[in-house]
């Protein structure tokens, strides 16, 4: 039996992806696995029965990874899940930058109890005009999952559509639209994008990367729109950018005290993967990545660990999660052969300063071969799955 802690509320199709073997809860004390959405666990003290943390989302900067590295927690996101609700919003977002629909709209209520509002409405439309999408300059920040899909599906729009990925996997360039043109690097799209959309995980490199010294780098009056991380962007930097003219519109999904009342700043309520939808699916995908970890130990989309895959045929297999360096494969290895006892499939992949390794033999596995291992300097965490 695994027992598996709810932090938020989990689609139902998400919770039923587990069978009879799994115990699922809110109040489960010392759980297998945890799946969560946005709540913070930043501060969180792990069992030591927890071997895995899925995220139903793309980011994961509420979860600590390096102390679940640590300490042997592989972390799972559901990169993609929500990717087609990210999208829309952002076909949306596009259109709200081009035009004040909402200026208009909320002027519009002001006309209550005026007469004649068909001729006050077509006398005052003027104040909100706006601009066409087809023939402008969409540059793309970030080709992954959803990136991808919309720098796609902006050339449906009439768009020219650059972007730029430093890291875009071979699987993510197949899906793009051959009319999506390669950036060399974020100064062309800046110097070139009419709008620029961002679509990147926050990290060292990305942090506050929208910021005076890349706005100087833009045209004037620059449409910006963030739907993947509030840090993404400087917000003060910003406020200077707008009431300069460089940028004319912001539209982000992730408002802030910095951001909110400031004029030029669309504030969407963060309802990028606010679908059914997405919701449905990043809980399925959460589910399913963390069963077939805690079933056959095999690791796909995980943040902290690589991801590995080796069929399950059999009777044990050891899971040895450890630093990636030189002769730990040699010493798992004579860990086993020590016992006299035959690997019959093994496979290790790394990631950085970490790698994960499974061996399958047949048979039992003796609990010395899992002491000897957990003495290793090498090692982080072992587990047999049976």
């Amino acid at each position: 039996m695994f027992n598996i802690k709810l932090l938020n509320k989990i689609a139902k199709v998400g919770t039923d992806v587990f069978g009879d073997k799994y115990k699922l809860g809110e109040n489960i004390d010392n759980p297998d696995g945890i799946i969560v959405r946005s709540a913070d666990m930043l501060e969180m003290e792990f069992g030591a029965n927890l071997k895995a943390i899925a995220r139903a989302g793309a980011g994961y900067n509420n979860i600590p990874v390096d102390k679940c590295t640590e300490q042997g927690i592989v972390v799972f996101t559901s990169p993609g899940a929500n990717a087609n609700g990210v999208k829309e919003l952002a076909v949306a977002s596009l259109i709200l930058a081009s035009r004040d629909i909402i200026g208009g709209i909320e002027w519009v209520k002001t006309l209550e109890g005026e007469k004649d509002i068909a001729k006050l409405v077509e006398k005052g439309k003027s104040a909100y005009v706006g601009n066409e999408l087809e023939g402008k300059t969409l540059g793309v920040i970030g080709l992954g999952a959803t990136g991808g899909l919309v720098a796609s599906i902006a050339t449906h729009l009439g768009m020219n559509v650059i972007g730029c990925d430093p890291y875009l996997s071979v699987e993510a360039a197949w899906k793009l639209s051959r009319a999506v043109k390669k950036a060399a690097n974020y100064d062309e799209i800046f110097a070139k994008s009419d709008y620029i959309t961002i679509h990147a995980l926050v990290t060292d490199e990305t942090r506050g990367m929208l910021n005076n010294a890349a706005f100087a780098k833009m045209k004037q009056g620059v449409k910006i729109i963030n739907l993947a991380r509030a840090d993404l962007v400087n917000s003060a930097d910003m406020k200077a950018a707008l009431e300069s003219g460089k940028v004319s519109v912001y539209v982000t999904d992730f408002p802030t005290d910095e951001t909110v009342g400031v004029n030029g700043i669309i504030n969407i309520p963060h309802l990028g993967a606010s679908t059914l939808e997405s919701e449905d699916n990043s809980a399925v995908m959460a589910a399913e990545q963390l069963k077939e970890f805690l079933e056959n130990g095999n690791i796909k989309n995980s943040v902290n660990f690589p991801d590995t895959f080796m069929p399950h045929y059999g009777d044990a297999r050891i899971c040895v999660l450890h630093r990636n360096i030189p002769n730990v494969l040699a010493e798992i290895s004579a860990a086993v052969s020590a016992e006299k006892i035959n690997i019959e499939n093994m496979l290790n992949r790394s990631k950085k300063d970490y790698a994960y390794t499974i061996v399958e033999i047949i048979g039992e596995i003796p609990q010395i071969i899992v002491d000897k291992l957990n003495k290793l300097e090498s090692i982080i965490r072992v587990f047999i799955i049976k």
